[in-house]
């Protein structure tokens, strides 16, 4: 327990923690300025050359966009629990992450080489370093149960996405230094690939001071075939299933709750751009209200969820999306509602800005909870496993939220074809209901291989 502890070893332990802290501070400059907020406009918009016949003249821009991170998220399932397994028992959890860590930086630089009408170069660099990125969230996150006590891991995972917040707005202060998003002004645009890869070499660097790896499981030896010891071990969880029975459904109802999520952090400045036309002061009050109201949420919800629960928490969550969805996609008539009760006039674009600060709180609070509930639901000996399955959950439906997404706005207008935002939040619940948290935590603490 976190208050037997010597003070020396607290004072190490609190360290250890900083250190895993600070690469959600870092990576969120790649999640943020890349993925969510600068690059995937860039792409959209500039690279990728627009059709002025279209009802929506960017559209073959949003599905390659889509396209390419369901790509890379597609590999992280193919090698997620495997390298998970392999880092379990080879005590490489550190190796590993390092090199997610050093492949995200260079395929971020190198998107400084990609210009207007260099479509697959963008498409493979963006793949590329969505893959890493990726895999280093699975390795940092299969840290989190050597950390604490289980009953402290909400507020410890609370910390770090509150923490990565701040790290966004850093990054992305960096990026609006670029100017405008014109092909005028490209040759500045294309700093944010370097921008971006140096903030996260720099600021991660206390992660690998003081994060220490976790002992090799006792009866281990390192002069094994790890390919193999991985391929067996993830078979072997697969087989004991039913030994995680609410691991397993959590992990389900988690699959859709990714799959909206991956839609919501790819295009939410897509969306606002191209449907709400949101201009250069509402993206920037937008963005900060987010990264602020995110943090609040995952440092909020963390001491919330040590107190009532990580289901309850999670459930909580989702709800909270569900109502956010419903407020963007009337819009126009909760905009017309608040300027007739309050007498005022608020434009649609203030409107959606401030509703965009309630979805920032559901981004960072879901996000924290679900990988929480992971920890508690996991053994220590399985930890990296396990979280390679979250990550497997996690990226399969990213992968599938995403080319669906990308196919169905091809089909229906970009509002519309959000309402699977909404409809996936609402399968989740659903089928969180059926998850006996107590039970997944003995579950974990009983195991023995």
């Amino acid at each position: 327990m976190a208050h037997e502890l010597s003070p020396e070893r607290k004072k190490n332990r609190n360290r250890e923690i900083f250190g895993w802290c600070m690469f959600d501070f870092a990576n969120s400059s790649y999640t943020t300025v890349i993925i969510s907020v600068v690059y995937c406009e860039i792409f959209t918009q500039l690279v990728v050359p627009s059709d002025p016949n279209s009802v929506n003249p960017f559209q073959h821009g949003n599905s390659l966009w889509a396209w390419s991170l369901a790509l890379s998220y597609l590999f992280v399932v193919l090698t997620g629990p495997i390298f998970g397994a392999i880092t379990d028992f080879s005590s490489t959890k550190k190796l590993f992450l390092f090199i997610s860590y050093i492949g995200c930086i260079i395929a971020t630089f190198m998107l400084y080489y990609v210009n207007p009408g260099m479509i697959w170069l963008g498409f493979i660099l963006v793949a590329i370093s969505n893959f890493f990125f990726a895999s280093g969230e699975n390795f940092a996150s299969s840290f989190l149960p050597t950390l604490g006590a289980k009953e402290d891991l909400g507020k410890i995972s609370g910390y770090a996405w509150g923490i990565g917040y701040f790290g966004g707005i850093g990054s992305v202060v960096l990026a609006t230094t670029l100017g405008d998003y014109t092909l005028a002004n490209y040759e500045n645009l294309k700093l944010v690939g370097p921008y971006t890869a140096v903030f996260f070499l720099v600021a991660a660097i206390p992660t690998f001071l003081f994060l220490k790896e976790p002992h090799l499981p006792l009866g281990h030896k390192p002069s094994v075939n790890y390919l193999k010891v991985g391929l067996d071990r993830v078979v072997t969880t697969l087989k004991d299933a039913s030994r995680f029975k609410d691991l397993m459904i959590y992990l389900v109802s988690l699959f859709f709750t990714m799959a909206a999520l991956a839609i919501a952090i790819s295009f939410a400045f897509i969306y606002g751009s191209q449907e709400i036309h949101i201009e250069a002061q509402h993206k920037q009050v937008m963005f900060i209200f987010i990264q602020i109201s995110a943090a609040i949420g995952a440092l909020a919800f963390g001491v919330v969820q040590d107190n009532i629960g990580a289901k309850k928490t999670f459930n909580l969550t989702l709800v909270l999306w569900i109502a956010v969805c419903a407020l963007i996609y009337f819009v126009q008539d909760v905009t017309a509602a608040l300027n007739f009760v309050f007498g005022k006039e608020w434009t649609v674009q203030w409107v959606f800005v401030f509703i965009s600060s309630l979805a920032g709180m559901g981004l960072g609070s879901t996000q924290s909870a679900s990988r929480a509930m992971v920890g508690i639901f996991s053994p220590e000996a399985k930890s990296g496993e396990f979280f390679g399955m979250w990550g497997l959950s996690g990226k399969i439906a990213a992968a599938v939220g995403l080319f669906l997404f990308g196919y169905i706005q091809t089909i229906v207008s970009l509002r519309n074809a959000f309402l699977v935002v909404g409809f996936f939040y609402v399968i989740s619940l659903l089928i969180n209901l059926f998850v006996n948290e107590k039970r997944g935590v003995e579950a974990a603490n009983q195991f023995q291989e």
